[in-house]
């Protein structure tokens, strides 16, 4: 799992990004829960969503499939946040993102950018 978010505060924006431990396994491929998951604040969840992800310096740029809005709770593909957290911590989103995304089947893949 790897998460960005506005701040401490339970009401604030958020994005986590979530794969399983162990390969999909029948019942995943089924479900379409087969690939990495995206979570937003209110528990708006969807499989296979995220379409292109970038990290520039310190900001992470994410847009998403639009089909996928609706369950996200979002209005926008295109989200973007501003990092500012300890380098060492953006590092390790740099390590982890790209694991995250690639979890599962092929054709759910992103476009990793520059992380």
């Amino acid at each position: 799992m790897a998460g960005v978010a506005e701040s401490d505060d339970e009401e604030a924006f958020s994005l986590l990004f979530m794969c399983g431990v162990d390969e999909p396994d029948a019942q995943d491929v089924r479900l379409g829960m087969d690939t990495h998951c995206l979570v937003t604040p209110d528990q708006g969840t969807a499989y296979g969503c995220v379409r292109e992800v970038r990290l520039d310096g310190d900001v992470l740029r994410v847009t998403l499939d639009p089909s996928s809005l609706d369950a996200l709770g979002l209005t926008d593909p295109v989200v973007e946040a501003l990092l500012r957290a300890p380098a060492a911590d953006v590092a390790r989103m740099r390590e982890v993102l790209p694991r995250i995304l690639a979890y599962g089947r092929s054709a759910a893949r992103p476009r990793v950018l520059r992380l």
